[in-house]
């Protein structure tokens, strides 16, 4: 089973630069709607203007109401997550809680995305 993971955002260019860089990688599909990047196996991570979304939730609050909420939690496992982290706050995300030994097993630190959606960077201990 393939796995897609898509975040609303609000501006779909202004995203694809910050994921470019905080992901150290180009999108594998850039396209006025949806931008996708190639994640760890099958997954892929998604990126989707919130006026897309709008148009198939008429009766459901609009994304961009809750904007300023964390409305989901984006794990990464990944090699470095120090420098993942670095990347987040040099793209203009906010750092909340630095890389640090976690009760499940992990080495992890967190930050919010440009829509306040939370990244975290992870690591096997």
């Amino acid at each position: 089973m393939d796995a897609h993971f898509i975040l609303f955002v609000a501006d779909q260019a202004a995203a694809t630069a910050f994921y470019t860089h905080v992901l150290a990688r180009a999108p594998r599909l850039d396209v006025p709607g949806m931008t996708e990047y190639q994640l760890a196996g099958e997954a892929v991570l998604g990126l989707m203007p919130e006026a897309g979304i709008r148009r198939l939730l008429p009766d459901l609050p609009d994304p961009a109401s809750v904007r300023s909420a964390p409305r989901g939690e984006l794990y990464l496992l990944v090699d470095d997550p120090e420098a993942h982290l670095l990347r987040l706050v040099a793209a203009g995300g906010r750092h909340l809680d630095d890389v640090a030994p976690r009760d499940w097993g992990h080495r992890a630190g967190y930050g919010l995305d440009l829509d306040g959606h939370l990244v975290v960077f992870a690591a096997p201990t």
